[in-house]
């Protein structure tokens, strides 16, 4: 499973970058606006540092002025992946970039029937929002369960799975169980994929043996 960054801060970026683990970086207006930053150079510094797809959204609503926002998008650089919404004008916008062989994430998918038409529209990615499903009392699980099954069916589907709204470490592993491609994820649950209570009990145990031993590693 791939792992892709879901964020506006370039220093968690970098630091995660730095472990080798990012493919690549998921962002939206919102993360942006939060931060403060202009959309802009957020972006273009986020494609200096990642060499994988960086997801930029687009905020009109029509396809007109989606395919227009996403070719200025598309100037930043050639790894800016453009980010539409699964609505029948993003749809639209989505068929026009990958005629053109532009990079497209189709987001806010939460049916397998969005998924589908997503692959068949040519979705370079397509991001079922699990976590706002289990905000309703919904097994946003289930949903990825299901897009796997369907897009397994086929071989012609190249689409990738990229499973968005995560809110815990087990729902990544669910998703990784199941087949999906990728999991976009927020730098705290990327630390907690990484920290353990036992890891750190561990090793405070085998520190703790090594200093009464007396001994040292030469280096």
């Amino acid at each position: 499973m791939k792992f892709f960054i879901d964020t506006a801060n370039i220093d968690d970026l970098i630091e995660f970058n730095e472990l080798g683990i990012v493919d690549g970086v998921t962002t939206n207006p919102s993360l942006i606006a939060n931060s403060g930053r202009n959309y802009y150079k957020v972006l273009s510094e986020m494609c200096e540092i990642v060499a994988g797809p960086v997801s930029a959204e687009v905020t009109a609503v029509d396809s007109k002025l989606m395919i227009e926002e996403g070719l200025a998008l598309r100037k930043i650089s050639d790894n800016i992946v453009v980010k539409l919404p699964c609505t029948i004008e993003g749809i639209k916008a989505c068929k026009f970039f990958s005629n053109e062989g532009i990079m497209t994430n189709l987001t806010l998918c939460f049916s397998p029937a969005q998924a589908l038409i997503a692959a068949k529209a040519g979705a370079t990615f397509v991001s079922p929002f699990i976590g706002r499903l289990d905000d309703i009392a919904q097994d946003g699980l289930i949903l990825i369960d299901e897009i796997v099954s369907i897009f397994s069916n086929y071989g012609t589907i190249e689409t990738e799975i990229l499973v968005a709204s995560v809110r815990n470490p087990g729902h990544v592993i669910e998703s990784a169980k199941m087949g999906a491609d990728i999991a976009t994820l927020p730098p705290k649950l990327l630390r907690q994929m990484v920290e353990h209570p036992l890891t750190d009990k561990g090793l405070e145990i085998f520190l703790s043996d090594w200093e009464k031993s007396g001994q040292k590693i030469i280096i």
